[in-house]
């Protein structure tokens, strides 16, 4: 079976929902493919291992995907839902193409054919697009690997049609900052406590915080900050006794921005509500050696790079394992409603990972 004809298959099943049919369809090619120890936890997460070593190296991705537009699904005769597929100047269009059943197919290939250096371990999550619900689930009963290429989309960062290595990404920390105040009748505005006036008070602290950086690959990693969203009030004629705001925050390894001080306001409460952390590759033997690999498997000249946006690598990176991102997506095509990924990269990743697993652990 070709990497086109496997992104083909699970491309084909829909998984925005429910996991299910896609974890199935991938256990079940591990175990007729592979002579691995195939698992399946209740999670949903797909787990297979061979080879032996005292170091473990982990091909990761996710099978679960965004909730498709109206154009990329039809209607069953029996009224199942599924995945509209098209292939056009070597692309494949379809839900999860890019992000990420591509990279999944390149790795379940790579995983099957690769004579490992040590132990090597295939691993496809579930929700990773709700919060990494799979990778945490997993993380919690156990898994562990040294290293670990992740295969969201790195091609395209340095220069068009170049699959790069990331070995940094950005986090996401959203939070809620409420302003508390005392209601009273607009007509006697001494006799309230004005929560938006609080809340505003929180906005000009959290403007005026300095979002953090911090350098990888050779570059600066800038973290942000920024409210996103106000409510408050009741009436117009009623001075408000509630506001609250929302914010985003991008973070960076090992830096966060001091969101705690607008707690030092009178009336201010402030609660995250998720925080999805960043990744950073410390190991530069490791990046270097996926990096060659990528340099190997294509004509252009991958470079190390860094990514905007949280991944399972952030999981993974803070349960010990050394993390690098490399895969076919490129930057604007996840989630999109023209999502595609090219065949000719999905080889490209194919090869790659199965480099990598021959030749790490060094």
């Amino acid at each position: 079976m070709t990497v086109r004809e496997l992104t083909r298959e699970l491309v084909s099943i829909p998984s925005h929902e429910n996991e299910t049919a896609a974890g199935n369809d991938i256990e079940e090619w591990l175990r007729r493919e592979t002579d691995a120890d195939v698992t399946r936890d209740d999670a949903g997460n797909v787990l297979a291992r061979k080879g032996t070593g005292d170091e473990t190296l982990a091909l990761v991705g996710h099978h679960d995907v965004v909730d498709p537009t109206a154009s990329q699904v039809r209607r069953a005769d029996d009224g199942a839902v599924e995945y509209v597929l098209e292939e056009r100047d070597g692309r494949l269009y379809g839900r999860g193409a890019a992000d990420m059943k591509g990279a999944v197919a390149a790795a379940m290939l790579a995983f099957r054919d690769a004579d490992p250096a040590g132990e090597l371990v295939f691993a496809s999550f579930v929700g990773e697009e709700v919060g990494g619900v799979g990778a945490r689930h997993a993380i919690e009963r156990g898994f562990d690997p040294d290293y670990a290429v992740v295969g969201e989309g790195s091609t395209g960062y340095s220069s068009p049609g170049v699959t790069d290595v990331a070995v940094a990404h950005k986090g996401r920390r959203g939070s809620t900052i409420t302003a508390r105040g005392t209601a009273a009748h607009a007509s006697e505005v001494d006799a309230g406590e004005n929560a938006i006036y609080r809340a505003t008070d929180a906005v000009d602290c959290v403007r005026d915080l300095e979002p953090p950086s911090v350098e990888a690959a050779g570059e600066r990693l800038e973290g942000s900050l920024v409210v996103t969203e106000i409510e408050g009030g009741t009436a117009m004629n009623v001075v408000p006794d509630r506001c609250e705001l929302t914010v985003d925050e991008r973070t960076v390894p090992g830096e966060r921005a001091e969101l705690e001080r607008v707690e030092n306001l009178e009336g201010v409460e402030w609660t995250v509500d998720q925080d999805l952390p960043p990744m950073r590759c410390d190991d530069e033997a490791f990046a270097e050696t996926v990096l060659e690999a990528a340099a190997s498997a294509q004509s252009g000249t991958p470079e190390l790079v860094t990514k905007p946006h949280a991944t399972d690598a952030g999981w993974l990176a803070e349960a010990g394992t050394e993390c690098v991102i490399c895969g076919a997506a490129e930057p604007g095509e996840a989630h999109t409603e023209d999502e595609s990924v090219s065949l000719e990269v999905l080889e490209r990743c194919r090869e790659t990972y199965q480099r990598v697993a021959e030749s790490w652990p060094a």
